[in-house]
């Protein structure tokens, strides 16, 4: 377990810094992975004026997840949506953990693709769960339990979320993914996943219409790949799924970050 690990108000952004209480740990080396990163965290508004603990989702991606200075495609600004959601009633933590760089589809893949590569979710996984999550419980006021615990991401982000709720069940009690690139591992997790047994959770999915708009073949595929998958998982017993197609929808953060704040009202509707 990773342990001295001290954690910093966010800084990297002197020109625009990033407003309300994100927290950037020191660098982090795992006994799993070769890639060394930080650790970015939101808290709510009231994190430090109460005794209040809360659940936690853990975005893949991370340095997307706050700041568009980090970020390679655009910042998904999740700290403001959560502010907004602190004022509905809905509050959680928000881990962001960056991915590798290079190697993050070896990172975010059950399956290797013919011609990509990849599958190394595995290791990926055990750096989350035996290393990442036990440091947060222990540093924050967190829920540990399964039911307050979930992932979130988009394309292949979505994809290992999913992959994680069967290897790591008693963890993970909800999950989102956004766009998911079902095609990387292509028949694999539909097979996959029907070898699985049934553990409880609250799954949201949703894609674009419109994913990608240079390839209407691999548009198709995210959209019948999606829909495959949420029938999968309703016929399996999930009957708590909300599957969201996105009129317009193109594989960008800005898409991601527009439909973020509704997955997280309905992944935290009953915390």
């Amino acid at each position: 377990m990773l342990t001295d690990i001290d954690w910093r108000p966010y800084d990297l952004d002197d020109e625009a810094p990033v407003e309300g209480d994100v927290r950037i740990s020191d660098e982090l080396s795992s006994e799993y992975l070769d890639f060394d990163r930080h650790l970015f965290v939101y808290l709510p508004p009231d994190y430090d004026e109460s005794d209040r603990t809360y659940p936690v989702c853990y975005m893949h991606d991370g340095q997307n997840v706050f700041d568009e200075a980090t970020s390679y495609s655009g910042s998904w600004d999740i700290h403001q949506a959560m502010d907004e959601l602190h004022d509905e009633g809905l509050d959680a933590i928000v881990v962001g953990v960056p991915n590798a760089g290079d190697d993050r589809t070896v990172e975010y893949t059950p399956h290797p693709h013919p011609e990509f590569g990849g599958g190394g979710a595995d290791s990926y996984l055990q750096f989350l769960f035996e290393e990442v999550k036990p440091l947060v419980d222990e540093t924050f006021r967190t829920r540990p339990e399964t039911e307050s615990t979930g992932l979130l991401g988009s394309s292949l982000g979505g994809l290992i979320s999913l992959y994680a709720l069967f290897e790591y069940p008693e963890k993970v009690g909800f999950l989102g993914a956004m766009s998911p690139a079902f095609w990387w591992s292509g028949e694999e997790i539909f097979e996959y996943v029907a070898d699985q047994s049934f553990t409880p959770a609250r799954i949201y999915v949703d894609v674009g219409d419109t994913e990608s708009m240079d390839d209407p073949e691999r548009c198709e595929l995210y959209l019948n790949d999606a829909e495959r998958m949420v029938e999968q998982l309703r016929e399996k017993g999930y009957d708590d799924v909300e599957f969201v197609i996105d009129e317009g929808g193109v594989h960008r953060e800005h898409a991601w970050a527009r439909r973020f704040p509704d997955a997280m009202r309905f992944l935290l509707g009953d915390d």
